[in-house]
């Protein structure tokens, strides 16, 4: 067999042997401590433009089963395991996880020591990296080749990963449905009467978001990106979603001015999570800062400053709100544990409230799922 080569901005260099298909690739490279969950890591948004570890040593033990994706397709630079499985053994799998990362066009290596990985990551910080795979003699290692790493950025990211105008799916449809049947003209009907009408606006949205607002009976309509607040607002919506997504939020300043407008004239219930959290942040005047190595995985605790009570967290961003730049009209109602970063907040001004962690996290943990239960009743407390 072929090698395979990762080489971090810093000159580190890490050999083992490829998975998915043979080539080249640039990214971020960070790493996820979930023990469970890589089909939602490989297919969730928000990995834009990143090369993605994960620290549990064995990886595909259960295959690829499309009805777990959390969009359209895998959206990771490249994808980095210690021990990839080749016999997976599930009843829902449908085929090996290197079969879907090759479908995927995805690069990635395997056989590396994950833990000297993460260990490097966590003392420098997030930094760029490049696999190279499917040589059979070690790339040399030049002053050329490690400013090309270091010279990638991620760019686009919200623009590249949400939907489009036009491509939006209708009502009681989510990408999990139409990965796996193609959507009828009518869509799927909803299981439950409509009570609400939602908009989410898709930053690179996960479909378990859009899955819990049906599961409470909401119509949800979903909006691209580059959609305006006059545009939503003529939607008449009862609650604004503000969904997860990619890269830097500062870099969205168009997207911040529309949140902005919303809130200062519409008073519209808002609900944010993940980047939706961020910009919500940004439009009220914050500020957000780039974190060390960020918090990837399903077992981040975090604090309600409320009840004092601890729950456990799926989180997947390397970027925070900073704390001491929150205006007097906005509370934190969360904090990790772990750090001490903004976790959530409440706008005491308007009907508004986010949290940075993924209370619709598939799969898991659940413990905060019912801040969409929140979200309902400050929809019927604004009525």
């Amino acid at each position: 067999m072929s090698s395979a080569y990762l080489i971090l901005a810093d000159g580190t260099v890490f050999q083992g042997k490829p998975i998915g298909l043979e080539g080249t690739t640039i990214g971020e490279t960070v790493f996820t401590t979930g023990m469970t969950g890589y089909l939602e890591t490989l297919t969730d948004p928000s990995y834009f433009g990143q090369i993605v570890t994960q620290t549990f040593p064995l990886i595909g033990n259960y295959g690829v089963i499309p009805q777990d994706f959390e969009s359209k397709k895998s959206w990771v630079r490249g994808y980095i395991v210690r021990e990839i499985c080749e016999e997976p053994s599930n009843f829902r799998c449908q085929e090996t996880l290197d079969k879907f990362l090759k479908d995927q066009k995805i690069t990635g290596i395997f056989g590396i020591d994950t833990r000297a990985l993460t260990k490097r990551l966590r003392e420098s910080g997030v930094m760029n990296g490049m696999i190279i795979s499917g040589v059979n003699e070690a790339p040399k290692i030049t002053d050329e080749l490690l400013q090309k790493i270091k010279d990638y950025k991620i760019q686009k990211a919200v623009e590249t990963v949400g939907c489009n105008e036009g491509e939006c799916l209708p009502p009681g449809l989510s990408h999990r449905d139409v990965f796996t049947t193609p959507p009828s003209p009518k869509g799927t009907p909803l299981k439950n009467p409509v009570n609400y009408h939602i908009v989410l606006w898709d930053f690179g949205a996960k479909a378990n978001i859009q899955r819990e607002l049906e599961k409470r009976g909401c119509k949800v309509t979903v909006v691209p990106s580059d959609t305006t607040a006059d545009q939503i607002l003529k939607l008449k919506p009862d609650g604004l979603m503000l969904s997860n997504g990619p890269g830097d939020p500062a870099d969205n300043t168009g997207i911040i001015g529309e949140i902005k407008k919303i809130c200062d004239y519409a008073k519209l219930p808002i609900f944010g999570i993940c980047l939706g959290h961020q910009m919500l942040a940004l439009a009220r005047g914050a500020k957000t800062s780039k974190l060390k190595y960020g918090h990837r995985g399903g077992n981040h605790p975090v604090k309600d400053t409320q009840t004092d009570r601890v729950y456990i967290t799926s989180q997947n961003h390397g970027y925070a709100v900073e704390n001491t730049s929150l205006p007097a009209y906005a509370k934190m109602s969360f904090f990790n544990v772990n750090d001490g970063t903004v976790e959530g907040i409440t706008y005491t001004d308007i009907p508004a409230f986010s949290v940075q962690f993924h209370p619709e996290a598939c799969g898991g943990p659940h413990d905060t799922n019912f801040l969409f239960d929140r979200f309902m009743e400050c929809i019927e407390g604004n009525k």
